[in-house]
């Protein structure tokens, strides 16, 4: 059975009811996003193993609070949830949401795996009801202005692009005495899987569909077992190239372009960090010309909610279906055999 469209506050307006499951540090932000899209979306419920996470959730939010997911779903008042889970446990949580009728926006990767996806994908038709993937890049304000100027021809042909993801060591990214993601069985793969997905989707929005990768990875995060370094090179089907670079460090590291597209006629820069400028450089503007108001990256989730919303809500379709989150992980997969195999790797086979 699925689970209903929505419910209606005093005023008739229809909202979702949603669930976070799973309250770290990027709930948080999809906090944010929740309270920036209040008229569409009411957070009645918080779910985590560890009571503390989710009753800070709730004080902010007035959400009922779960320890267990399976009660949740039993006695919980939700219509969707939003699953921030490590990526070892997606598969269970989405299959088993899917299989109580719920809508599920789920954090990337969908899964360590491309079996665990196509499980997913089938719980998902199965279910009939609203599947999204959450690669908040999708929405970031200075990635979306920048892909509507390349399809201006603001900068002519598009000639190549860099995607750049340094940073030192944060533990509100690994929080606790062994870090989920320090560990492949249960991140399924390092920065290139993960924070390394939103810079890959980037530079698919901007130039199409990657071919084949060539890579080379290290850890010069000592304790993290999967990769902190990757540089790499990517060809297009449209025969262009790309280099993508993610770096974590246990040191301080200077600001680096987050990104940068180069065409026949300028180039369109982004600047690293959370409220990373756009930057306009041609024949005018030879310094360069700051592109609207500074956003940032954090000012993509807010749109991403929103968007799932009103799928749930209108029947309106995603942005971008959740089968376009398997490009960034077939890339992190080829990005890992090119390591080892130190050959060019097809995204696609």
């Amino acid at each position: 059975m699925c689970a209903t469209a929505g419910n209606a506050d005093n005023d008739g307006v229809a909202r979702l009811r949603l669930a976070f499951v799973g309250c770290g540090a990027i709930a948080e932000y999809h906090l944010a996003a929740a309270e920036a899209n209040s008229d569409r979306i009411e957070l009645t419920t918080a779910i985590d193993r560890n009571r503390d996470k989710a009753r800070r959730i709730a004080d902010a939010s007035g959400a009922e609070v779960f320890t267990s997911f399976e009660d949740a779903l039993v006695h919980g008042r939700f219509d969707a949830v939003d699953l921030m889970l490590p990526h070892d446990l997606h598969e269970s949580a989405a299959i088993a949401a899917f299989e109580a009728g719920k809508h599920v926006l789920l954090e990337k990767p969908m899964a360590p795996t491309l079996e665990a996806c196509n499980r997913i994908m089938a719980a998902a038709n199965r279910a009939g009801t609203v599947f999204m993937m959450g690669e908040n890049a999708q929405y970031w304000p200075e990635v979306v202005k920048a892909q509507q100027l390349l399809h201006a021809g603001a900068i002519g042909e598009v000639i190549t692009a860099h995607a750049n993801l340094n940073f030192q060591f944060d533990k509100r990214w690994f929080a606790g005495p062994n870090p989920w993601r320090f560990a492949e069985e249960h991140a399924g793969g390092g920065i290139a899987m993960d924070g390394g997905s939103h810079r890959i989707r980037a530079l698919r929005m901007w130039m199409g569909e990657i071919d084949e990768v060539s890579a080379m990875l290290d850890h010069p995060l000592k304790a993290m077992k999967v990769e902190s370094l990757v540089r790499a090179l990517l060809r297009f089907k449209s025969g262009k190239l790309a280099t993508f670079s993610a770096m974590i460090v246990d040191h301080p590291v200077g600001p680096e372009p987050g990104f940068s597209v180069t065409g026949t006629r300028g180039q369109l820069v982004i600047d690293s960090g959370p409220c990373g400028a756009l930057w306009r450089f041609d024949p005018d503007h030879r310094q360069g010309v700051l592109v609207g108001e500074p956003q940032g990256y954090n000012k993509s989730f807010a749109p991403e909610l929103a968007d799932f919303a009103r799928a749930v809500l209108d029947g309106r379709p995603l942005a971008a279906g959740p089968e376009q989150s398997l490009g960034e992980l077939r890339t992190a997969l080829a990005i890992y055999r090119s390591a080892v195999t130190r050959q060019w790797e097809k995204v696609w086979t």
